[in-house]
């Protein structure tokens, strides 16, 4: 299986630690990904401002560099789903609906990916802590990705999964949302964070890394830091750093 890994922008710009632990992760998991150069935005942001004509040549773009792969691993349920939406920007261009209906079809969320497709749970992985597991509204509600990143936290030793009163409860980030609606997200983050507080944890895990950064900056302001990984973390902490 050809596996290629989407790296999204937020990653490869402010948490490329995250796109390294994905790499262990996913070797780990037998499948060696391959990272294609020269990758763009997935177009999200353009097309959530409705700006769907300037999103075209990303979509392309990206559509080219991951034609030949089996499988396309992305770190984020926001750019996985929108790279999923990608039929729909070609109503009448037959040609170029069905490439990118096969691109979606051969696009997976990591968690997913690594359980759905590989069939691999446990990577040796351990964290002595108490962690709350944030669903973002992408990998949650629009992908129904629930279920397997518990499964695979569930493998990781000395890990101790809490539930808030709302796992799913959204946090505010949203892309462009938290921009044009900075009072409202602001009150959704202020209401995520204080249920992650009542539970005790000491760590924040999610499969999205907008929500780890959201939720993260919110608490670290208000000087109340706690931890916060992406899955791919995680799971990476029992692998060495030779691991290829």
């Amino acid at each position: 299986m050809r596996v290629m890994l989407f790296v999204p922008c937020l990653v490869q710009d402010v948490l490329p630690e995250i796109a390294e632990a994905c790499v262990r992760v996913l070797h780990a998991a037998g499948a060696a990904p391959e990272i294609p150069s020269g990758q763009t935005c997935c177009g999200q942001l353009l097309f959530k401002l409705g700006h769907v004509r300037k999103v075209i040549p990303l979509v392309r773009r990206v559509m080219d560099l991951f034609a030949r792969a089996d499988a396309v691993v992305c770190p984020s349920g926001s750019c996985t789903r929108m790279i999923r939406n990608y039929p729909d920007l070609f109503p009448n261009d037959p040609g170029l609906a069905a490439e990118a209906r096969s691109l979606a079809a051969r696009t997976y969320e990591f968690s997913q990916f690594l359980v759905d497709i590989r069939e691999v749970l446990d990577f040796d992985a351990h964290l002595a802590a108490t962690a709350v597991y944030h669903d973002s509204c992408q990998v949650g509600r629009a992908l129904g990705v629930t279920t397997q990143p518990r499964l695979l936290l569930s493998r990781v030793r000395g890990l101790t999964l809490v539930e808030p009163a709302r796992a799913d409860a959204c946090c505010g980030f949203g892309g462009p949302f938290s921009l044009r609606f900075p009072g409202v997200s602001e009150a959704l983050v202020r209401d995520k964070a204080a249920s992650i507080l009542e539970t005790g944890a000491t760590t924040v895990i999610s499969a999205e890394p907008s929500c780890l950064l959201n939720i993260g900056g919110y608490l670290q302001k208000n000087a109340t830091p706690l931890t916060t990984l992406h899955i791919a973390q995680v799971l990476a902490t029992g692998l060495t750093r030779g691991t290829r």
